[in-house]
């Protein structure tokens, strides 16, 4: 009995002691309460407890692992490196150029500007996608510059870096890589304001001018709340847009009426082992190309119709029996259709003119070039370059006059381009393309969805 109750006490003193280490005020009070209101039960208690003496002595010994150690981090414990990007500009300098890259670096700023490549290629170069990675000192470690110089599908990459020894430079080529973006907008004022709000490079507009020129008159007939879908490429490099690749499809509403359109190349080849032409077709397999282009130049205003006006040098009113294109000199001029050149060089008004001759007694005049690029007899095919825009002749300014001749009588080019005759999907590939359509149909329904796309 006397040893169970030993044994009871021993068990409340360890629980007590446990308490006392967690609660300490708390265990405090309760037994001075104790001590105050049954004071004889505790001294007895106390005088019913062994001898410490003669309690057993039991060793335990027990292995403790040390705590870890966590070191404290520093910043020079893992190297931190900064990255910037930037487009070059016409008039950057060494020290320009790494200001706005965050580069504070003499060495590197006195390396550009003694450099072959850096000076060639990189220095007073705009439009170039230049990346500066740093040290957190605003050293340079690494520069490298991003271009496409032509239509190779190829750009170009100068890598300027540095080594224990300093800094080295190499000049590298690789493919561009092709990808695939969504794009819609609304017209408000013109067609490449509406591409400039859509965040859309110039080459998009001439591109939608081009494919629906024989549909639509942009010139004349854009009205406000028209609105465009489209698929494009960008050409990349390195995961970097590069330059605008090929509009892949597109939708145009032109006064509440829609016109669709998609780039398709047929598979094979011709009777003569030439690979088929692409083109851009309606989505129910008729080409949108005409005998005719609309236009000698690049989407371009024009500044004078077929019409009667007062003749500015003449002063006088009479019959302008061609269309006057706006261009600033230099700016080239093409053939309108498939022809063979029947004459080249200067001719009363008309200064440096150029005459193609087409299938049906159609002729086509360029007249008032600044430079003449075919001879006589020569064979041109639609779209070629055969002169640039001057001046020559009787002209105020710089500018392209262009007739279409029909047995000798002019017309309206306007007309005449979009009266000439398309070709369809070749028969024999019509399954395959109607099957590239759906997906086109798709794709611009995902386009229209969208209110803008911005190209960075």
């Amino acid at each position: 009995m006397i040893t169970q109750f030993i044994q009871r006490g021993h068990t409340f003193l360890r629980l007590a002691a446990g308490s006392l280490a967690r609660h300490p005020k708390r265990v405090s009070a309760i037994v001075s309460a104790l001590l105050l209101g049954a004071g004889g039960g505790a001294f007895a208690l106390a005088s019913l407890a062994p001898d410490a003496s003669e309690l057993p002595v039991r060793e335990v010994l027990e292995s403790v692992q040390p705590a870890l150690t966590i070191s404290p981090f520093t910043a020079n414990a893992v190297p931190l490196n900064l990255y910037r990007a930037d487009i070059t500009r016409s008039t950057d300098t060494a020290d320009t150029l790494l200001k706005r890259l965050g580069v504070d670096d003499v060495v590197a700023a006195n390396y550009l500007r003694t450099d072959q490549l850096a000076r060639q290629m990189l220095l007073g170069r705009a439009g170039r996608n230049v990346t500066a990675e740093t040290h957190e000192g605003q050293h340079l470690r690494k520069l490298v510059a991003r271009w496409s110089p032509d239509d190779s599908g190829q750009f170009q990459r100068l890598v300027i870096e540095r080594t224990p020894k300093g800094f080295v430079s190499r000049l590298e080529s690789a493919p561009l890589v092709a990808s695939t973006r969504l794009a819609s907008a609304a017209i408000r004022t013109s067609l490449f304001a509406a591409t400039d709000d859509a965040g859309l490079p110039d080459a998009i507009a001439t591109q939608l001018a081009e494919m629906f020129s024989g549909d639509i008159d942009f010139r004349r007939a854009l009205r406000k709340d028209d609105r465009f879908n489209l698929v494009y490429e960008v050409l990349e490099g390195d995961g970097e847009p590069m330059r605008t690749g090929r509009v892949l499809s597109a939708e145009f509403v032109n006064a509440g009426k829609a016109f669709q359109a998609m780039w398709f190349q047929p598979p094979g080849k011709d009777a003569q082992g030439v690979a088929h032409k692409g083109g851009y077709y309606t989505l129910d397999g008729q080409s949108l190309r005409r005998a005719f282009l609309s236009s000698p130049v690049e989407f371009s205003r024009v500044s004078s119709g077929f019409s009667m006006r007062f003749h500015p040098i003449l002063k006088n009113w009479r019959a302008h029996l061609g269309t006057d294109f706006a261009a600033s000199t230099g700016t080239p001029a093409r053939t309108v259709g498939d022809g063979v050149v029947e004459f080249a060089g200067t001719q009363n008004g008309y200064g440096n003119v150029i005459f193609v001759r087409h299938r049906n007694n159609t002729e086509t005049v360029y007249a008032h070039l600044s430079k003449i690029m075919v001879n006589r007899g020569q064979s041109v095919s639609q779209g070629q370059t055969i002169g640039l825009v001057g001046s020559s002749g009787w002209a105020t300014g710089p500018h392209l006059h262009f007739e279409v001749r029909v047995n000798g009588v002019q017309h309206d080019p306007m007309t005449m381009a979009q009266k000439s005759e398309t070709v369809p999907v070749p028969a024999a590939v019509l399954p395959l393309f109607r099957q590239v359509a759906g997906n086109v149909r798709s794709e611009l329904q995902a386009a229209a969805s969208i209110s803008q796309t911005r190209f960075q």
